[in-house]
C-alpha cells in the first residue's frame, strides 16, 4: 500500500511543525538566557497555578514557561497583550499555536473584551496562567511598578487556584525594550512560596502582600549582603 506523500504534508503542518517548533523554542530560550530554575518556596508539582513574575523583557514569560517541567508547560499559558502579540503574523503564530497564549487587550479604549473574564476562563478549564500584575514592562530605576488591580479581581473569581511569585534577574538586558535579537546572558529564575487570597480580604491589602511576595522572592534569589 503505497502512501501520497501529499497527503501527508497539511498533517506535518498541523502536528509536528508545532511539535519541533515548541521544542525548539525551549531549548533555544534555556540556551540564551542560561537560567536554572530555582524552586525556593514550592515544588514542581501538577497544581493549577497562576505564576505571577516582574516583567522587564518580551522574554520573560518564555523563561518561565520554559522553565516549566513538560508536563506543567503544556498546561500552562501565558497571559499577553494584543498590541504586541498580534502585531504580525510570526508572533501570532507563537503565541497561538505554540505557547497557546491568552491574549487579552490592555488598552481600555475600544476594548471588546474583559481580560479578566478570559483568564477566569481559561483557569475554569483548567489551565495554569503565567501573567505580569505590574501590567507592563518596567523599564524604571524602580524595583516593581506599582501592582495593577486585574490580578486581585482574578484572584477574587477564582480563589482556590494557588499564586506563585516568581522574580526573574538579567532579562531586561539580554532582550531590552526596542530589540528583537537576545544577547546571551546568564539569567535567573526563582520560584517562590504559593499564596492565596483570604476571604473577604481588602482589595489594597492584597496587592500589599502579591507586592512583597515578589519582594521576598527576589531576597531569596540574592545573596546575602555580608
Amino acid at each position: 500500500m503505497s502512501v501520497d506523500p501529499f497527503s501527508l504534508q497539511p498533517i506535518l503542518r498541523r502536528r509536528l511543525l508545532p511539535e519541533l517548533l515548541y521544542w525548539l523554542l525551549t531549548r533555544l530560550t534555556r540556551l540564551v538566557t542560561g537560567a536554572q530554575a530555582r524552586w525556593a518556596g514550592c515544588a514542581p508539582v501538577p497544581v493549577q497555578r497562576i505564576y505571577f513574575g516582574n516583567h522587564n523583557s518580551h522574554a520573560d514569560f518564555a523563561l518561565i514557561w520554559s522553565s516549566l517541567p513538560d508536563a506543567l508547560r503544556r498546561v500552562t499559558r501565558p497571559v499577553a497583550g494584543a498590541d504586541y502579540w498580534e502585531s504580525n503574523r510570526l508572533r501570532r503564530y507563537i503565541i497561538h499555536r505554540l505557547l497557546r497564549g491568552v491574549v487579552i487587550e490592555r488598552n481600555r479604549d475600544g476594548r471588546t473584551g474583559d481580560p479578566v473574564a478570559q483568564m477566569a476562563t481559561a483557569l475554569r478549564a483548567g489551565d495554569s496562567l503565567i501573567l505580569f500584575p505590574e501590567g507592563t514592562r518596567n523599564t524604571t530605576d524602580d524595583i516593581l511598578l506599582p501592582i495593577k488591580t486585574g490580578i486581585y479581581h482574578l484572584a477574587t473569581a477564582c480563589p482556590d487556584v494557588e499564586l506563585v511569585p516568581v522574580w526573574m534577574e538579567n532579562l531586561g538586558r539580554l532582550l531590552p525594550k526596542g530589540e528583537i535579537i537576545p544577547v546571551p546572558l546568564l539569567c535567573s529564575i526563582t520560584f517562590g512560596a504559593p499564596l492565596r487570597i483570604a476571604q473577604e480580604e481588602p482589595r489594597d491589602a492584597f496587592l500589599a502582600r502579591i507586592r512583597e511576595a515578589l519582594l521576598q522572592t527576589m531576597r531569596s534569589a540574592r545573596p546575602q549582603e555580608p
